[in-house]
């Protein structure tokens, strides 16, 4: 069975795939990984045209799988994407095609 992914890294995997399952939420990961710095849900909103109430129910999902990470700045949070997980998120290429992947760690 060396050959099969182990079931808690598919698991992992599979919620991050599921999390990325939507268009607007690799639009916000992309986003922030390519300004790589906190951003207010206001600027996102504003880059992105969509309604403040959409983007932070997204941001929400991207948070609970850690791709983005919040930091509260005053009264108000701010959205950076995780560089630890993005580096150890494989591509879905390489895992289907058996190519050796990232193994998650404890920071993602």
């Amino acid at each position: 069975m060396d050959d099969v992914l182990d079931r808690t890294t598919a698991q992992t995997y599979a919620s991050w795939f599921r999390a990325l399952a939507d268009p607007t939420r690799v639009q916000i990961v992309a986003y922030l990984a390519r300004h790589a710095r906190p951003m207010s849900v206001g600027e996102i909103v504003a880059a992105l045209g969509l309604a403040q109430s959409t983007v932070s129910q997204h941001l929400k999902i991207l948070t609970e799988v850690r791709f983005v990470l919040v930091e509260p700045v005053g009264t108000a949070r701010h959205y950076r994407i995780n560089d630890a997980c993005v580096a150890c998120f494989p591509s879905a290429a390489d895992v289907v095609m058996g190519r050796p992947a990232p193994t998650p760690s404890g920071a993602c």
